[in-house]
């Protein structure tokens, strides 16, 4: 009964459609921020020491270490 009203009337569904749209992105700002929690993204901190190599050395060490550890995770 309701599809039949919005099939024979597009117009109106259209604008029914756009004042919903419009009223959700108006009642953005008044949310409050509680309902945004503050996240932080992940992050790791390294310290390692690998006398005589250079910072790219151990930088695709680590890389190649981590990668495998992650994959391990995933699985």
């Amino acid at each position: 009964m309701i599809s039949k009203f919005f099939i024979h009337r597009p117009k109106f569904a259209f604008v029914i459609s756009i004042v919903l749209t419009l009223s959700g992105l108006l009642s953005i700002p008044a949310l409050p921020v509680a309902e945004f929690p503050n996240i932080s993204p992940p992050m790791v901190s390294v310290t390692t020491s690998y006398p005589g190599a250079s910072a790219e050395v151990v930088l695709i060490q680590f890389q190649r270490l981590l990668k495998r550890k992650s994959m391990a995770w995933k699985t």
